[in-house]
């Protein structure tokens, strides 16, 4: 009884001792730290779409990165969210990536992106090409980028951008409105409030990407970039993906458009998709007539370095 006890006793020891170690912390399971997605802002708008087909179609997780589109009313919501780190990066535009500068957020021009910004006339105003919009009322919203597109837009066609008469309607629904009830001349609409109103009988005078104005543009900040330059270079990998993919046959994503990508259904059939490009760093030369676009309202004091806001660490 005394060799069965101290035995069994012997037993207890080493089990209670193997438990033990079995159990510390290096032997454990380890435990996986949650994935921490890059979070991205986007608008309902053109440049969006493939972001968006990136995501719905496993694009992000077959490069093996975890992404969170975060899709914002109004800039004001989004460059809000950037100042305050709820988002890593956002599409954008030059003047906003200007502001930030100046104001002293460090964010980092990554590369262009492929909205479309136009001019419609109303169908009564009697407008039939640019040239018509002299001394014209256009609604717009002022001091913005869809006023800098105009400026730009009349400018190309050899008009005067002083030679209109801007009118201020910052709600673009409405802007659509008073362009389609002729309270207006003309508006300046992003897509797809621009296909949406040539639907309705406005007149197409002239877009942003048909004359080689590049307004649009993909904004990290630098933290984001400096931590997880990886994860934004996979990021734009699925990017080129999904708009190689709507580039070989554009058609096949008319019902996207308004399944996914939230488009008014009456312009599903007369939109004209973009060709997306392969992720671009924009010219110096832009990004410095925006900020001298800037200095002639006023909007802008301080001397931005063009070329120091870019960083094509994302896209090589």
């Amino acid at each position: 009884m005394n060799f069965l006890s101290k035995a069994a006793a012997r037993s207890f020891v080493l089990s209670v001792l193997f438990s033990a170690v079995v159990s510390s912390p290096i032997f454990a399971s380890p435990v996986k730290e949650a994935v921490v997605p890059l979070r991205v802002g986007i608008m309902p708008d053109a440049d969006s779409i493939p972001f968006m087909l990136a995501r719905d179609e496993g694009l992000f997780e077959r490069e093996g990165v975890s992404v969170e589109l975060m899709v914002f009313a109004n800039p004001q919501e989004r460059d809000a969210a950037l100042q305050a780190g709820k988002i890593d990066g956002a599409i954008s535009d030059l003047l906003a990536a200007a502001f930030f500068a100046a104001g002293g957020f460090d964010t980092k021009i990554t590369s262009l992106t492929d909205g479309r910004y136009g001019i419609a006339a109303s169908s009564s105003s009697g407008i039939a090409d640019i040239a018509g919009l002299e001394g014209k009322k256009i609604g717009l919203s002022t001091n913005t980028i869809i006023q800098y597109t105009v400026d730009a837009q009349l400018e190309k066609a050899g008009v005067p951008s002083n030679s209109y008469e801007p009118v201020s309607i910052p709600r673009m629904p409405v802007r659509m409105e008073m362009l389609l009830s002729g309270q207006i001349d003309a508006a300046s609409l992003p897509e797809p409030l621009l296909t949406a109103a040539v639907a309705q009988g406005a007149t197409l005078l002239s877009t942003t990407d048909a004359i080689g104005v590049d307004a649009g543009i993909m904004l990290f900040s630098k933290k984001a970039l400096d931590a997880r330059l990886v994860d934004i270079q996979k990021f734009y990998r699925a990017y080129t993906a999904a708009a190689e993919k709507i580039n070989a046959d554009p058609d096949a994503y008319r019902d996207y458009l308004v399944e996914k990508a939230a488009f008014p259904a009456s312009v599903k059939d007369a939109y004209r998709f973009v060709r997306y490009r392969s992720p671009t760093l924009p010219d110096v030369a832009q990004i410095e007539q925006a900020f001298a676009w800037l200095k002639e309202r006023n909007l802008l004091s301080a001397d931005l370095n063009a070329s120091g806001l870019i960083d094509g660490r994302g896209i090589n």
